[in-house]
């Protein structure tokens, strides 16, 4: 940043109407230390706002309000004006140089309440506000955006990537665009016609050729296909069967035999019970007769109480005697009607071998012409013929016959079933043949056409094709540049994305630093010994401690507010120090701090080295702090201050600054009190000033070059240390041969002196008597008082 605006401090602001400010007022700034006091409304922010408007170019605040206009927000309500402040700084030869507002340079030199919880919970903020505060963070806005500003690859609007003459080609070629599909789409069909055409040679036959299988299929000239082969010989009748068998007939012979035997050996129980069939057959009429006479004889009338037995009931008993000559009578029935069944059967086999041997057979007499054939034509069949052979026997020679023709036939059958399986195969084959055929024809007619049309397009675009060819080089070129432009904005990414934390190592390291100054009293498990700021949106903020230096928390979750509080300002504190910044701009640190941290802060900023190059101007509104800080600088560092104080208003409309602000330094007060003659004035402040040297700087001197561990004797627990016995206990420490201070003597003489080289003197009792009201005493001595103000200029000057 000092390359950028090589300022030393700033001079001189000159602000109003702006803000609080009604009129125009002038603030001297040249000072390496300015401290601004004042209650709480003020006007201390209006102050700072206009620093911030002049070195940033904007004020932050008027965002958070959402003011629109930023004007609105900077205009001085009551004269409704607004007059932008100027502000004039100094270089390093304290020559006076314009301010140019420049946010990215002087971002980092202001500190206030709200920015150090932004940095402190940084990693609590939306995803968006993260990125902004990591980028200005890292000071990398500047190159963020120009990274940014690079697309991924050089778009064809900036360069050649295609070549006009190729465009006008392809637009051209647009209309080839079907005949092209068509030529790939034919190569495609007619790969996949080769492939069926070699899937269909192997269903028919292994080793052949698709060319040989058409010619055995369909044939040729010289020779008759297969299929008209086998179709002529399917068309020659197939033979007929007779469906008989040795076996069946034989089966057959012998169910009719048994019928016969049966139906006969039936017959002949039958008539030998003939007598017995009459009596039944006239009882069964008694029965039936009975409905029409139920009360006399039906034969002779006489009434049924008359006779001597009952023709009815007589009837019935003897008819249940000859049950059985009923049963008989069923079962010949029965036989008969399956005898002749069975002769039946044997009659349609006889005339099955009349059909198959009707030239000169023997069974022809025997043949049935639609009549039932009975016992009577049974019986024929066994009467030997004029050829000494019975019927029977030449039928059972025929169906043997016709036996071994069925056989036969059936061979010559299932041969056509074959033929007729092999023909369908066969003619399903001819027909893929045929499909494949069609199609192939059909695929080579649209490549030729197609083919047909780019010729006659290469033919009448020939020249613009040559173009084509001769622009390739530069189009490759450009192809080239546009793949090292893409490499080249990659490692850019690459490195923006590095970046930060390359930039992150010193940063964090000095964050620790200045948190464990701030918190210089902790105990050690409580300073850090690492801190991992985000890098990158939703990363954490992590602190590691000094007792475990390897384990990372979450520093929000972990830390207290307090705590987190002072990570902020740590965070910003660096961010200065890192950029360099000439000026430290602290608004009211008050408000940013808790009270446990002040003292550690107010070190840390004024008593040791970091910012001791540094101009710093602070603004309060607690009395007691812009008093502590003065008085922990030396009364030479508050003498060459700017000191500022901004008063209540008391009904005015306009902002009231003391610009001659008397000085909260104990020993300035006091010289200041002994100029006007203010002699008790001046001795009250001297004791103050003994008490805040001996406890803070003299203390901590005889801590750092000696034994720090002091015996001191209170009245009571509750009581404060007394300042006599400390500042003895300090001296003696002091004066120890051991104690490692070559210079020691500089504090120790004026500490000797103040209270006197036999422990009492005039000067330690005026410290005393000075402090309290008392009536009717003697007056001081000018003289002394004056000698112990020396005294104690000595002290501060000596330890710095």
């Amino acid at each position: 940043m000092t390359q950028e605006m090589p300022l030393s401090r700033l001079k001189s602001l000159t602000v109003g109407p702006f803000r609080g400010f009604a009129r125009q007022e002038v603030f001297d700034l040249n000072s390496r230390l300015v401290l601004i006091y004042g209650p709480n409304g003020t006007g201390k922010s209006s102050f700072c706002e206009a620093l911030e408007y002049t070195l940033l170019g904007n004020v932050a605040e008027a965002d958070s309000k959402r003011f629109r206009d930023q004007n609105e927000y900077l205009r001085n309500a009551f004269v409704n004006e607004l007059v932008a402040p100027s502000l004039v700084a100094c270089d390093a030869q304290g020559n006076d140089i314009a301010i140019v507002p420049n946010e990215s340079a002087f971002r980092f030199c202001f500190v206030e309440k709200n920015r150090i919880d932004s940095f402190s919970r940084i990693a609590a903020q939306a995803p968006a506000k993260q990125t902004e505060l990591i980028a200005t963070l890292f000071g990398l806005e500047a190159f963020t955006e120009f990274v940014r500003n690079f697309t991924s690859e050089i778009g064809s609007q900036y360069i050649d990537l295609q070549g006009q003459q190729a465009l006008r080609l392809a637009q051209k070629q647009q209309g080839l665009q079907g005949a092209h599909q068509q030529i790939q789409a034919s190569v495609t069909e007619l790969q996949r016609i080769a492939a069926d055409e070699l899937a269909l040679t192997s269903s028919y036959r292994q080793g052949i050729s698709f060319d040989q299988m058409i010619v055995e299929l369909n044939g040729d000239d010289q020779t008759l296909g297969r299929i008209a082969q086998l179709d002529a010989e399917l068309q020659q009748p197939a033979p007929l069967k007779s469906n008989l068998s040795s076996a069946m007939f034989e089966a057959m012979g012998n169910d009719a035999y048994q019928f016969v035997i049966k139906l006969r050996e039936s017959q002949q129980k039958l008539a030998g019970a003939s007598q017995e069939v009459s009596f039944k057959q006239l009882y069964e009429a008694v029965v039936q007769v009975q409905q029409s006479s139920p009360d006399a004889c039906p034969a002779c009338k006489t009434p049924l109480q008359h006779v001597q037995v009952n023709p009815y009931l007589n009837a019935g008993q003897e008819l249940t005697k000859l049950q059985q000559l009923d049963e008989l009578q069923q079962q010949v029935a029965q036989l008969e009607q399956s005898a002749l069944q069975a002769i039946f059967k044997v009659g349609q086999s006889l005339n099955t071998c009349l059909q198959f041997f009707s030239l000169n057979n023997p069974l022809k007499p025997f043949g049935l012409d639609n009549i039932q054939p009975g016992l009577q034509w049974w019986d024929s069949l066994f009467v030997p013929l004029p050829d000494t052979f019975t019927a029977w026997q030449h039928l059972i020679s025929q169906i043997q016959q016709l036996e071994t023709n069925d056989k036969q036939a059936e061979e010559v059958i299932q041969n056509r079933a074959n033929k007729q399986a092999e023909l369908k195969r066969l003619c399903d084959i001819a027909q893929q043949i045929t499909v494949l055929a069609t199609q192939k024809q059909t695929a080579l007619a649209n490549q030729i056409n197609a083919q047909k049309l780019i010729d006659s397009f290469q033919n009448e675009n020939s020249q613009l094709i040559a173009s084509v060819e001769a622009e390739k080089t530069i189009v490759a070129k450009n192809q080239e540049i546009v793949a090292a432009y893409k490499i080249f904005v990659q490692k850019l990414s690459n490195y923006s994305e590095r970046l930060p934390a390359q930039l992150v190592a010193d940063l964090g390291e000095l964050v620790v630093q200045l948190y464990n100054s701030f918190n210089r009293n902790d105990a050690q498990s409580e300073l850090l010994a690492n801190v991992k700021l985000p890098l990158a949106p939703n990363q954490r903020l992590r602190v590691a401690f000094q007792n475990q230096p390897e384990q990372l928390y979450d520093a929000l979750h972990i830390l207290s507010e307090g705590h987190v509080r002072c990570l902020g300002l740590a965070i910003l504190l660096a961010k200065n120090l890192k950029e360099q910044a000439p000026v430290l701009i602290f608004d009211d640190p008050v408000n940013a701090i808790d009270e446990d941290h002040r003292e550690s802060i107010r070190r840390t900023l004024f008593e040791d080295d970091y910012f001791a190059d540094k101009q710093i101007l602070l603004t309060c509104h607690g009395e007691e702090f812009f008093k502590d800080i003065q008085n922990l600088l030396s009364a030479e560092d508050v003498r060459n201050a700017k000191l500022f104080s901004f008063l209540p208003r008391l009904g005015e409309q306009h902002i009231s600054v003391d610009f001659n602000c008397a000085p909260r330094n104990y020993i300035l007060a006091a010289t200041n009190h002994i100029r006007r003659n203010e002699v008790r004035e001046a001795l009250s402040k001297a004791r103050k000033a003994m008490e805040a040297l001996t406890k803070g700087k003299i203390w901590s001197y005889v801590s750092k070059y000696g034994d720090g561990n002091l015996s001191i004797k209170l009245r009571a627990s509750s009581a404060s240390i007394e300042l006599r016995n400390l500042t003895e206990q300090l001296r003696s420490k002091i004066n120890r041969p051991e104690f490692s201070d070559p210079n020691k003597n500089l504090i120790y003489e004026p500490i000797n002196s103040l209270l006197g080289i036999n422990g009492d003197c005039r000067e330690w009792r005026y410290l005393n008597k000075g402090t309290h009201e008392e009536t009717d005493r003697a007056e001081f001595d000018r003289y002394i008082v004056q000698m112990i103000i020396g005294y104690l200029e000595q002290l501060d000057a000596a330890i710095g």
